[in-house]
């Protein structure tokens, strides 16, 4: 009877410490998890650093978040595409068609706030085109929105002739949206930091935010529970259009023109930052603030390969395999 009781109390003795491991190797996931891209994104800038001392400097930091303020714009608004399952490869045709129309505007003689409104609404519009493909079009996003990347891609060309609109004049809120700054920072980071505290609130702090959740988690189950999952859909593709111009509008101000090739390739860098932020592809799991970490990670990446002296097109490859280190790491996961 006394054995029985010893081997109950050793195999009792011996399922705590399993659970006890488990516990602790489950923790130790969660961290990297949830700070993994944090890390990645200090020792990045420790690296870099080392290998360059000017790159820890006020001005250099300042002139990176004002670089990374219209990849975040634009991924935040992947962001929550991303999170109901989707994709929006447009983003970089949003961001140059709102900002050639805007430019032309302006240049008609339209005032700059009501220009500005308008590419606004343009850009929404955008997005509200490639949710209807998606969701009453029931295409597959990939596909939906690489026709409207190319369409609004030629509706660019279209408009501009193939050549960028310049003499915009000199008003306060076409100079100051890209090129101003407030309080010794950038008014883009000002941009960044604001719409970011507010995608923050209504992605974990509202309905709409656990809706967007719910559908990209089970679309089935967030169906039956009542969500409409299609309007959802719709919403964060609104969303998206209306990051994408709204970073079209910093960049037609930083430049002082509208370039019909402005954009080429931003959808990229935008999932990057998204993926980076630990984000998963298929929906359901992520959150803002790793993208913002994400958009961090790319700028600091960009600015990095420049001082250090890495060629152009070495770049690429570079942000290539980190994209591909992402993917893997969150097919792991």
């Amino acid at each position: 009877m006394n054995v029985t009781k010893s081997g109950a109390v050793v195999q009792d003795s011996l399922s705590k410490k399993k659970f006890g491991l488990a516990e602790y190797f489950q923790s130790r996931q969660n961290i990297f998890q949830n700070f993994g891209s944090l890390f990645a994104l200090i020792i990045l800038v420790v690296v870099i650093s080392l290998i360059r001392p000017e790159f820890m400097t006020t001005w250099n930091f300042l002139s990176i978040l004002r670089q990374a303020s219209v990849n975040g714009l634009i991924a935040f608004g992947m962001t929550g595409v991303i999170l109901v399952g989707a994709i929006d490869l447009s983003v970089g045709s949003v961001l140059a068609l709102s900002s050639i129309l805007c430019a032309a505007m302006i240049a008609a003689g339209v005032d700059v706030p009501v220009a500005f409104a308008l590419a606004l609404l343009l850009g929404t519009a955008m997005g509200f085109i490639s949710g209807m493909l998606v969701t009453a079009g029931r295409l597959q996003p990939f596909i939906a929105t690489l026709v409207t990347m190319v369409v609004f891609r030629g509706l660019t060309l279209i408009a501009s002739q193939g050549r960028p609109i310049s003499n915009l004049g000199d008003h306060a809120l076409l100079v100051g949206l890209g090129r101003g700054d407030f309080l010794s920072v950038p008014i883009p980071v000002w941009i960044l930091g604001i719409t970011f505290a507010i995608y923050f609130f209504i992605l974990h702090k509202t309905t709409l935010g656990r809706q967007i959740y719910g559908t990209g988690s089970n679309i089935a189950a967030a169906a039956i529970a009542g969500v409409r999952v299609n309007r959802i859909k719709i919403i964060v593709y609104c969303i998206s259009g209306f990051f994408a111009s709204l970073a079209g509008l910093v960049l037609l101000s930083r430049l002082g023109s509208a370039q019909p090739t402005l954009g080429t390739g931003f959808e990229l860098d935008a999932i990057a930052a998204v993926v980076l932020g630990g984000t998963s592809m298929s929906g359901g799991r992520g959150r803002i603030y790793g993208t913002l970490i994400g958009v961090l990670i790319i700028a600091v990446l960009n600015s990095g390969m420049n001082i250090i002296g890495v060629q152009s097109f070495s770049q690429n490859v570079v942000k290539g395999l980190v994209i591909l280190i992402a993917v893997l790491l969150d097919r792991n996961r």
